[in-house]
């Protein structure tokens, strides 16, 4: 590897991991289609060294988001538990699955992610269990019947939190519908042991759409836990022999300084600009992985 392609790496892993780390995905999302599009690496090869990249982004992100108040740590740990399982499912089928099928599934996520993020929420309550700063409620209403089943094992646990903004308001909200995230968080594991990526692209939507989250909480809480699943997939492609560390390095490298920027921004974004350029995002990222999935084969700078 020559200056040029290691500068040009370590700079595109600095990018790729503050807007992965500012999304709460860290930069796997980002990595592999860098690595495969553009260094002409192997998708196991990228997904490996994604992997590496996820936990060197979550590992430098994670301080400043628990300083803030933003990871919801009693929620993060539940979570971790069915997105553990997922990710040993996805060991159990890495290598059944030809390279064409893995980038056809991480189009769909990656479309269907989008669509969850544009569509918004539609349900009545939605004010009152997203985002809800102190005072807002008019007095004398309560939640439905309906947000209060939806609630009632969250609450259980005690994972309902709070956090501030920088307006010094706080901020209140409740878990929705946690059998449902769990379901997803399975899903996210799976994908991350396929897939390479952080599983931040898949929990972000389920924390946002399904579990009726903050954007703001959702990313930083899925950063958190993003980590601690790519440490165990990583360890298993390690261990085949997948990882290359001539490409590893600046994409390391890169990654543990883009994180660090990531989530000073985190903190000062608005959560509805947070979510126009998580969408914009995943977009753009949609049309070459679905090109490569039909076999039109895009990359190979080097």
């Amino acid at each position: 590897m020559c200056l040029e392609q290691f500068l040009f790496l370590g700079a595109a892993a600095t990018a790729a991991s503050a807007l992965g780390s500012a999304l709460g995905m860290a930069g796997g999302i980002f990595i592999v289609p860098l690595l495969t599009l553009c260094a002409g690496a192997s998708f196991p090869a990228a997904v490996a060294i994604s992997l590496i990249s996820v936990i060197a982004c979550s590992c430098a992100s994670a301080p400043q988001f628990l300083s803030a108040g933003l990871t919801n740590l009693r929620l993060a740990v539940v979570l971790e538990v069915a997105t553990t399982l997922g990710a040993l499912a996805g060991l159990l089928t890495v290598g059944l699955v030809r390279d064409q099928v893995l980038y056809g599934i991480f189009a769909t996520v990656l479309l269907v992610s989008a669509f969850q993020m544009m569509s918004g929420r539609r349900t009545r309550d939605s004010a009152i269990q997203v985002g809800l700063r102190l005072g807002d409620l008019p007095p004398g209403r309560s939640r439905s019947a309906a947000a209060h089943r939806r609630g009632r094992i969250a609450r259980r646990l005690r994972l309902d939190s709070s956090y501030r903004e920088r307006d010094a308001s706080t901020v209140r909200y409740e878990v929705a519908r946690l059998p449902t995230g769990l379901s997803l968080m399975f899903g996210a594991g799976m994908l991350s042991a396929l897939l390479g990526i952080g599983s931040g692209v898949l929990k972000i939507p389920a924390l946002d759409a399904a579990m009726r989250l903050p954007i703001k909480v959702s990313s930083a809480t899925a950063n958190l836990t993003i980590g601690v699943t790519a440490c165990g997939t990583a360890a298993a492609h390690l261990i085949a022999g997948d990882l290359n560390l001539t490409l590893a390095t600046p994409i390391v490298l890169g990654s543990l300084t883009g994180s660090a920027l990531g989530a000073r921004l985190l903190t000062k974004l608005a959560g509805t600009e947070l979510r126009v350029v998580f969408t914009l995002v995943l977009l753009a990222l949609a049309i070459p992985m679905t090109l490569n999935a039909f076999g039109a084969r895009l990359g190979g700078l080097w």
